[in-house]
């Protein structure tokens, strides 16, 4: 990972150039147009026959490689990977032309690098795709954290347990994003970062779950008894003054990104939500100046001889 500030702005960008560079020939063919999106088109579904070894191995190749890529700094490719992850046993071709597509896709965009500086504002968004997974109608959540300015955690993954609402789905995402956000809360405070308000504001794109949570409503009526446990635990935490649960519209909600694949637009707008920017001058500008560096070494090394 490369490290790049610019001191008069206050400004960091986490990037991984040179690494997207290093994996971009696990994928043989060359695209015919160099893709806008890691992942679209229909839903990707289990393969009947049997993969030989050799593909098998050749596909986890690929996912462990742009995974390491979307835990570190790429949050755009979450969702793709995540998906892909699931056929890590048995690839078929098509699972293959996606990876391939994802790896394309860094390759494009390799100059995009995460972007740190600014308020210290801690923001959380959580979001839920209902009943996505056509194989076991698990729903698809994620959820994105924020502070200096820039994304500094995230996730996507599908649900352990099968929901029978978007309510439910949504609670359960919500209790993910929450946990996850409150142990970041300590660790900042363990380590002396003062925030100017230490109640986790949380983004959620549904009233009904954001009611639920505030106590607007009743509890949930649900036969499902650990998400009846998640609903009264959110009810718990809010009450307490540890979170707050606000409404954002889905088409401003940043973890959107990590529970569907986006169409070319809406997608665009994910990435500048993320922090996500493009540093390709200054790319170009440390790899001159390495090459200056390594000229003038060389030079010193000539004359010492």
């Amino acid at each position: 990972m490369e490290i790049i500030r610019d001191k008069d702005r206050r400004l960091i960008w986490l990037s991984q150039s040179a690494y997207i560079d290093k994996i971009a020939n696990l994928a043989i063919q060359k695209p015919d147009r160099w893709p806008n999106v890691p992942m679209s088109g229909p839903e990707l579904l289990p393969y009947k026959d049997r993969a030989s070894i050799a593909s098998i191995r050749r596909y986890q190749k690929k996912i462990g490689s742009i995974l390491y890529a979307a835990v570190v700094t790429r949050p755009d490719i979450a969702f793709a990977v995540s998906r892909l992850a699931r056929f890590n046993m048995n690839p078929s071709d098509e699972h293959h032309a996606a990876a391939d597509k994802v790896i394309h896709y860094l390759k494009r965009t390799r100059s995009l690098a995460l972007q740190l500086g600014g308020g210290d504002d801690f923001l959380v968004a959580s979001d839920a795709s209902f009943a996505d997974n056509s194989i076991d109608r698990k729903s698809s959540q994620g959820y994105v954290m924020q502070l200096f300015g820039g994304t500094i955690g995230w996730r996507a993954n599908k649900q352990d347990t099968v929901t029978t609402s978007t309510t439910e789905a949504e609670l359960l995402a919500l209790s993910q994003a929450t946990k996850e956000s409150m142990f970041i809360s300590r660790l900042l405070q363990e380590i002396g970062i003062r925030l100017d308000n230490w109640t986790i504001q949380i983004q959620c794109d549904n009233q009904q779950t954001i009611k639920l949570v505030n106590k607007e409503v009743g509890p949930l009526q649900t036969k499902l008894r650990h998400v009846n446990i998640h609903d009264h635990w959110l009810r718990q935490e809010a009450e307490n003054g540890t979170i707050s649960v606000n409404y954002v519209p889905t088409g401003e909600m940043v973890a959107d990104g990590l529970t569907k694949a986006l169409s070319s637009q809406p997608f665009k707008a994910f990435v500048e939500r993320l922090g996500l920017v493009d540093i390709e001058t200054r790319l170009k500008q440390r790899e001159i100046e390495e090459l200056d560096t390594e000229f003038l070494l060389d030079k010193f090394e000539l004359l010492e001889l």
